[in-house]
């Protein structure tokens, strides 16, 4: 039995956002938001139903079709995404009051990163007087005008996870919003706050009506979004099952769609990288969200004759981190977001030890936390690169030290894997890192740490995703591109924007 704590910042939580009103649920069916540290209902939202998933739908189709946002200007659209990031940064309390209570980040940490937010929607603004929305394009003949026109691809649906909602909900809704597109947010069940802090700053800035639609919706509800024609595209971040089933859904109406997906990523430890720095870096990164980061490093590779060291100075290390309540200024991990979270990751702590790995420190609930979905932070070393613990995203506090017999196979053991989102290549020598880093099949890699940056462009190959978010890259998706042959350059009167604006 859950009872209730601190009131969230949400003002319309049992209402929708769609086509610039908060409205009424089709049924009285509601969700709630437990608070992860003390498994106490933190808040309740509507849940949407099919009804009310077509409802915003149409919204965003009438405002793409009939309404004024596509028509306008791509500087004329950077201005609301200037109040957009102005508002957010005005809202960053209200998201150290949400966040760590729907997933558990460390409050003392959430400022900071937040910055992330109003830089994106800053940095996709200033993308309206840089990027080429109209090019002249020299014609194949040799006759005529050509040009290529960056045209918005249309309504977006953008499924949100509950691990980092508020950032990915700005690198999907700033450069499609910057594009012209108008957009369904659906927001996930265990995190649905940052949604509605969005959906109250579009009312805020005046987005025109239908322009941004917000509802938060369970996995039956939410396909209706994505097998909806009425959808020209979806943009996705979650698991790598649940991609392949949007991926055939959008594949069957030939749908746009981009898929941020899992992630099994490898830290390749090369033998001029001294241990203890390789620990300390490898420790805050699984510490940061309990672990539950789809671009985590959770393969640590190591030359065969270091392995025990790697092993000895992580569990060190994850020995000395305070577990608990995410507002408690000393604790360093708070809690994973649920109880299903928390039973999947002991369910692949017991598998690790089934398969004969050795559990050198964690994966149980921390003696003295009675309440909460705590877990310790977990590593095991003798992990065989075929084992499910090194195959399986665990999207948790767990690691797995690999040992390998030289740089070669470490390079062979770290490109083993059905994903490719991230990796890392721990040397002194940047020279080395790149020859390494360009050797690994993975989206992005970093030296020395998970150095994953959206600001340039994050994504992953293989069963890791299709199509990049951040950067001038996580634009492309948002835009069809028209050619445009006419007989002359076209005379721009000086009330026309010119080419490229």
């Amino acid at each position: 039995m859950t009872t209730k704590t601190t009131g969230s910042p949400i003002a319309n939580s049992e209402k929708f956002y769609i086509d610039g009103k908060w409205v009424d649920p089709s049924t009285n069916h509601t969700i709630d938001v437990v608070e992860a540290s003390t498994e106490e209902l933190y808040f309740t939202v509507a849940e949407a139903e099919a009804a009310d998933v077509a409802r915003a739908v149409g919204a965003a189709r009438r405002a793409f079709d009939e309404g004024p946002w596509p028509r306008m200007s791509p500087t004329r659209r950077a201005e609301y995404l200037r109040a957009i990031a102005q508002a957010v940064a005005e809202r960053v309390d209200d998201m150290v009051q949400l966040w760590p209570r729907e997933s558990g980040v460390i409050a003392r940490v959430v400022p900071a990163v937040m910055e992330e937010v109003p830089a994106a929607f800053t940095y996709y603004a200033d993308l309206a007087d840089r990027y080429p929305f109209e090019q002249e394009a020299p014609t194949s003949s040799g006759e005529g005008f050509g040009m290529i026109v960056g045209e918005p691809v249309g309504v977006v649906g953008a499924i949100i996870p509950w691990n980092t909602p508020m950032h990915l909900i700005a690198y999907k809704l700033a450069p499609a919003l910057l594009a012209g597109c108008t957009v369904i947010v659906k927001a996930s069940p265990e995190a649905p706050g940052a949604a509605y802090v969005i959906a109250e700053i579009a009312e805020q800035v005046g987005l025109p009506p239908g322009v941004v639609n917000v509802l938060t919706a369970d996995r039956e509800a939410s396909e209706t979004l994505v097998s909806d024609h009425r959808v020209d595209k979806i943009t996705f971040t979650g698991s790598t099952e649940v991609g392949k089933r949007i991926a055939g859904i959008m594949a069957e109406r030939i749908g746009r769609y981009t898929l941020e997906l899992g992630g099994k990523s490898a830290a390749v430890i090369l033998e001029d990288m001294d241990i203890a720095e390789a620990a300390d870096s490898l420790t805050g990164g699984t510490c940061f969200l309990s672990g539950q980061i789809c671009a985590s490093l959770t393969r640590i590779i190591v030359p065969r004759h270091r392995h025990d060291e790697m092993v000895e100075a992580l569990a060190d290390r994850f020995s000395r981190i305070k577990v608990g309540n995410p507002f408690d200024p000393s604790v360093e991990m708070g809690p994973l977001t649920s109880q299903r979270q928390r039973e999947r990751v002991e369910g692949y702590v017991q598998i690790g030890k089934d398969e004969g790995a050795t559990l050198a420190f964690g994966g149980s609930r921390p003696k003295d936390l009675n309440r909460g979905w705590f877990i310790e932070p977990t590593v095991f070393g003798n992990v065989d690169n075929s084992s499910r613990i090194a195959r399986e995203e665990i999207f948790g506090p767990v690691i797995s030290v690999i040992a390998a017999a030289d740089e070669e196979d470490a390079i062979r053991v770290a490109n083993d894997s059905v994903f490719g989102l991230n990796a890392a290549v721990f040397t002194r020598d940047a020279a080395r890192g790149r020859e390494v880093a360009r050797r690994l099949r993975a989206g992005t890699v970093g030296q020395n740490g998970n150095r994953a940056d959206f600001g340039i462009g994050f994504g992953g190959f293989k069963q890791s995703g299709i199509g990049r978010e951040g950067g001038v890259a996580g634009l492309l998706p948002y835009l069809e591109n028209k050619t445009i042959v006419l007989d002359q350059n076209p005379c721009l009167s000086s009330s026309e924007e010119q080419l490229g604006k």
